[in-house]
């Protein structure tokens, strides 16, 4: 299973989470409404972590420019971004860099609009809908995920924390890949609890 953190800026912080071995994706906020926006590259950047630049309808040129300077393996759409502009985008960065389309979901309908992002991102982020573009930091019911049936694997993030080990454990689903890890795992915004990420991986990835 993919461990994703995203909202990550302190240096310091960074360095403890990669060095921590448990986490397989990093995520950078680009997007200046965040409390968790990265304004200029910090001083360590993860070197065991893949590192994911997250944006919200940016340009390509701004995204591509991000690349280069951090380093990016993989790049997360959290806005309106329609099927066309994933097609200039891929064009845009190549073929070589992995693309993740967050979808809001409240409802079975919601699922819906996977369809035309088919063969064109490469995950998506299935999120709890909220009004914006940033977290509500709540869950949304899992179970309506049973109902998707895209080739696209897809993570969940919305408000999971500590006490949701066991719930994601239990959770399978043939397309089902990973989680993305925020603000229940914060002692203040972009600053991630390093015991609580551990605690937690440890006992997702246990065998009881």
């Amino acid at each position: 299973m993919i461990i994703k953190v995203c909202g990550m800026r302190d240096p310091d912080n960074i360095r403890q989470v990669d060095e921590l071995g448990m986490v397989d994706w990093m995520g950078f906020i680009f997007f200046p409404r965040s409390p968790r926006h990265v304004s200029e590259v910090p001083t360590y950047l993860p070197k065991d972590c893949k590192r994911v630049g997250v944006f919200v309808n940016a340009t390509t040129e701004d995204i591509a420019n991000r690349i280069h300077t951090f380093g990016f393996h993989l790049v997360q759409l959290h806005g309106n971004e329609t099927p066309e502009y994933l097609s200039s985008l891929r064009k845009a960065i190549g073929n070589g860099l992995k693309i993740i389309k967050m979808i809001q979901i409240a409802s079975v309908e919601d699922l819906a609009k996977t369809h035309s992002y088919e063969g064109l991102v490469d995950y998506f982020l299935f999120e709890t809908k909220c009004q914006g573009y940033g977290g509500s930091g709540q869950q949304f019911d899992w179970d309506i995920l049973w109902h998707y049936t895209g080739k696209t694997p897809f993570l969940i993030t919305g408000g999971i924390g500590v006490d949701d080990a066991e719930k994601v454990k239990a959770f399978h689903h043939p397309q089902f890949v990973g989680i993305d890890l925020n603000s229940r795992f914060e002692t203040a915004p972009a600053f991630k609890d390093v015991a609580r990420i551990q605690n937690f991986v440890q006992i997702i990835q246990s065998k009881k």
